[in-house]
């Protein structure tokens, strides 16, 4: 997939989608936290099994199809709340929509110095940042795939301290993790809104159960 983000704009991804910026994504495990408590996640290489599930066929294929579409509707406030109340419903457990809906609210008060985007104070992550980027005239593509791969890396990094992994073994999975994400994005080009939704169904059971869970380092 040929992008064409130009210098500005690259600087524009790298500061929205780097660990510092405060959208506060540390705290979030995205059901992680409950997949190593039950076993589904031990090593670096379930980790990767785990994650190319939910990139390829669940929240991560979805995040991208709505970031898309809010990249190509930054111009339109009635088809952004649209978007977000799809996304908004679309959640399929509560700790997941605070997760999308909390890391919301703090992208937009931190991206305010470059956009001038106005939406709803509870509209999810994805959305923000596709309306921003598509405010800003950052390629869509270029803003799918570093997307994805901020939410991969974020994930990789609670994995490395929750199973535990050590720091190589997790870029490695990362490393491997590369092609899905180049794929998820690419399908994800043509999808329209209809196509949200996915079948990554261990993970969605993980976000339920992690509301539950007796010891907890992580907020989802």
């Amino acid at each position: 997939m040929m992008t064409t983000t130009d210098r500005s704009r690259l600087l524009n991804l790298l500061a929205w989608l780097s660990p510092a910026f405060p959208t506060g994504a540390f705290a979030y495990s995205h059901g992680l936290e409950w997949a190593v408590e039950a076993r589904d996640i031990v090593d670096g290489e379930t980790l990767c099994h785990w994650l190319t599930d939910v990139l390829a066929n669940g929240s991560g294929r979805s995040d991208a199809i709505l970031l898309r579409h809010a990249h190509r509707a930054a111009a339109d406030p009635v088809a952004l709340r649209d978007i977000i109340a799809l996304a908004t419903a679309c959640a399929p457990a509560r700790e997941r929509r605070d997760e999308a809906l909390n890391q919301g609210r703090a992208f937009q008060l931190a991206v305010a110095p470059w956009s001038a985007t106005s939406l709803p104070e509870d509209a999810p992550y994805s959305v923000v940042l596709g309306a921003a980027a598509g405010e800003r005239s950052i390629p869509e593509d270029d803003t799918a795939v570093a997307y994805l791969q901020a939410f991969a890396t974020n994930l990789v990094s609670a994995a490395v301290r929750l199973v535990p992994l050590g720091q190589t073994a997790g870029l490695r999975v990362l490393a491997a993790l590369e092609p899905v994400i180049l794929s998820t994005a690419d399908e994800t080009k043509s999808a329209a809104l209809d196509d949200v939704g996915g079948c990554a169904f261990r993970s969605d059971l993980a976000a339920m159960r992690h509301e539950t869970q007796y010891t907890r380092l992580f907020r989802s």
